[in-house]
């Protein structure tokens, strides 16, 4: 018996990297592991009284598949105050995580066959989730010329060579921390817009732009599927809840999917996400520690060797070029992770074609763990 054709994607080797990096911690080594992007902080303490108090009450239910009212509705007025926005809470769904959104979005919008744009370098679960349904990914360079920023000049380009259905934008993006300037946002939806192109927007590390320029899809129209997610700013990665904006026409199309393939996001975490939109004090709190933590790996990357470093704009990564003199990034990253006990991400997990000269930092860590690893490094780099 052999495995569906579909299922023949890459690993996320980000995870294999944990996986390695959490077995040599459980040997009692002392790894410091920038391989993947997790806040180190935990979920904001009202969101984890919100979740004890329910507890409390003993019964943990199925909800509606498209979320939780209450929670819904928060999340529209979220966009009002964030945004300056008007969203009615009808186009919400709430999902089980970011992925599970994705997954909705691809089922709903799209046929077996379809074309999807994406940049390269890129989030590679956008590229896996795309075959296993079934749907191709086109995938575009984008680098230092551009900023890493995927543009409308990018898309048409390639919707010229050969058309494509959809288009998927991240702002800010992983790897490399871009954030797509609010005009150029435009523009790509403009464009999308006119020739009958998807576009979906990615907006799961928003409130994490430390330079500005952070703008929602919705500001420019109401055609764009928006995703996002209480992993990242809201420090929430295990309670896997996420939300959808929707076209008013996908609604319904999202909630029939929705109903079968996932029932509902997990009532326990809909009740905490709601709470965590009054932990904002909290939350910005970490943000700053992010930023603190950026700021000592603008310094550090050039003077440790790291080139065509990416902009780090936003999200908490840092994606640069491994120092002169190392055959791969794959390697450069085993030898990092076994003699200086630092875990990090091969670029290859992010760009097929380039990625192996690259690497990806996560600075969502504590900073003391921050310093100690720039030290290790300096100290193996300097042999």
């Amino acid at each position: 018996m052999k495995a569906s054709r579909r299922s023949d994607v890459d690993p996320f080797r980000a995870m294999d990297v944990l996986a390695e990096a959490n077995r040599m911690i459980e040997r009692g080594e002392p790894v410091i592991s920038l391989a993947v992007g997790q806040p180190a902080a935990p979920a904001p303490r009202a969101a984890r009284m919100a979740a004890d108090a329910h507890l409390t009450r003993g019964r943990i239910a199925y909800t509606d598949a498209l979320g939780r009212m209450d929670l819904r509705e928060r999340i529209a007025r979220h966009y009002e105050e964030a945004y300056g926005v008007d969203l009615d809470p009808a186009r919400v769904m709430v999902t089980t995580g970011s992925s599970a959104g994705f997954n909705l979005i691809f089922l709903a919008a799209f046929d077996p066959g379809a074309r999807i744009a994406i940049a390269s370098p890129g989030y590679p679960a956008y590229r896996n989730i795309i075959r296993v349904l079934g749907l191709e990914p086109v995938e575009i360079p984008v680098g230092v010329e551009s900023r890493y920023v995927f543009t409308a000049d990018h898309l048409a380009a390639a919707h010229e060579e050969r058309p494509v259905d959809g288009v998927l934008v991240a702002s800010p993006a992983n790897p490399t921390g871009t954030v797509t300037p609010p005009e150029e946002l435009k523009r790509l939806i403009d464009y999308a817009d006119e020739h009958g192109i998807r576009f979906i927007s990615d907006e799961i590390y928003h409130r994490l732009a430390y330079t500005g320029g952070e703008a929602t899809a919705l500001a420019f129209s109401d055609a764009p599927f928006v995703v996002n997610s209480f992993s990242k700013y809201y420090c929430m990665t295990g309670w896997r809840v996420g939300w959808l904006v929707l076209p008013p026409e996908m609604v319904r199309v999202a909630e029939r999917i929705g109903q079968s393939l996932y029932i509902s996001a997990p009532e326990l975490s809909q009740v905490a996400a709601k709470a965590v939109f009054d932990a904002t004090d909290e939350l910005d709190r970490v943000r700053d520690g992010y930023a603190k933590n950026r700021d000592l790996l603008v310094e550090a990357l050039p003077r440790l060797g790291f080139r065509d470093i990416a902009p780090i704009d936003g999200a908490f990564y840092a994606y640069a070029a491994i120092p002169e003199g190392h055959a791969s990034a794959s390697e450069f990253a085993r030898t990092l992770l076994a003699e200086c006990h630092v875990a990090m991400t091969p670029g290859i997990d992010f760009d097929l074609t380039r990625g192996e000269g690259f690497v990806r930092l996560s600075y969502a860590c504590d900073h003391a763990d921050l310093v100690e690893a720039v030290r290790r490094m300096e100290a193996h780099l300097a042999r």
